[in-house]
């Protein structure tokens, strides 16, 4: 065994026994690899099986053997990632993903005395540059610019992070000095996918006119995710003043953007969130609610906001 790289996988190890998202490919082979070399009795796999190429199966297979080498437990999951008409094929097969490795923790700790809290993900630099271009091209808001968190919390486990600072070339070149493989995926050079037509025309573009690009938009991410918190703040705050409900007359003594902002917090509870659109009319309905006539029914998210007596709800 090599020695300990210089990967940055400093506060991993207060979440220990870690599962690794392994697809195979050289981001989160580098990872495992990285951490199974540091904590080689506190890291499991998982493998998500997305079924939607013919290559799916030489992942699986690759993970398979890379595991079994160095006895790393490993949990393969089967999901259906198609997209339903009208879904991004991507927002489809990532929501797979996180429901499939949220299983696959569940999965491994069945057969383990101390349980998995904490999934690391091998996302790097480059992943964080697109995810805050496809927000741009997308007229996100602060949320969006905030682009992908170091830690997070969802379904129960701590999602973590820690290559964000690393470019993906590094990530190859640290494997390549390792003598360890990687299984490349096809659908990488696919540009019908935004992400892909990013990653080949964009990237390129920006490192050769900017080139600490990945440094500066990282900068302004932060800037964004600070921003964004100080909004959830308020909003918290102006969701118990209005009573921990979405109280119309309440609703109504705000200002337009704190109106808005508490919106979209209270909508977050269920898991939904309003299109820019949506969200504009259904500001436009509350100034005209002032009558205990005037109904309130419009599609928002996933479902309907629908007034009941003095109330906003939303239905799925």
């Amino acid at each position: 065994m090599s020695a300990t790289p210089n990967l940055p996988l400093n506060g991993l190890e207060a979440h220990l026994p870690l599962a690794i998202a392994f697809s195979g490919g050289a981001d989160s082979t580098a990872l495992l690899l990285a951490v199974w070399q540091r904590w080689p009795q506190q890291v499991a796999a998982i493998h998500v099986h997305h079924g939607l190429q013919a290559a799916a199966a030489d992942f699986a297979d690759f993970c398979t053997q890379f595991c079994t080498e160095r006895e790393i437990p490993l949990h393969v999951a089967y999901v259906d990632a198609r997209h339903q008409p009208g879904e991004s094929p991507e927002n489809a097969a990532r929501q797979a993903r996180y429901r499939a490795l949220t299983a696959g923790v569940v999965a491994l700790n069945a057969e383990r005395a101390a349980p998995i809290e904490a999934i690391a993900l091998a996302q790097h630099a480059d992943d964080q540059v697109e995810t805050l271009l496809l927000a741009l091209s997308r007229g996100a808001g602060l949320p969006g610019l905030s682009a992908m968190p170091r830690q997070s919390q969802r379904g129960g486990l701590q999602w973590l992070r820690p290559l964000l600072d690393v470019p993906a070339a590094d990530l190859k070149a640290w494997l390549r000095v390792q003598g360890q493989g990687w299984i490349e995926d096809p659908s990488n050079t696919d540009t019908q996918f935004t992400r892909n037509r990013i990653r080949q025309q964009i990237v390129p573009a920006l490192a050769q006119a900017f080139p600490s690009f990945r440094q500066t938009f990282a900068r302004s991410s932060a800037h964004a995710a600070q921003a964004q918190q100080l909004l959830q703040e308020v909003a918290h705050d102006d969701w118990l003043a209005l009573g921990q409900q979405a109280s119309i007359r309440g609703l109504q003594q705000l200002s337009c953007a704190r109106q808005a902002n508490v919106l979209r917090y209270w909508l977050a509870q269920y898991q939904t969130q309003a299109a820019a659109a949506q969200l504009k009319e259904l500001q436009r309905q509350l100034a005209a609610c002032t009558t205990r006539g005037h109904a309130i029914a419009i599609k928002v998210g996933r479902g309907m906001v629908i007034r009941v007596k003095d109330l906003l709800v939303w239905v799925e």
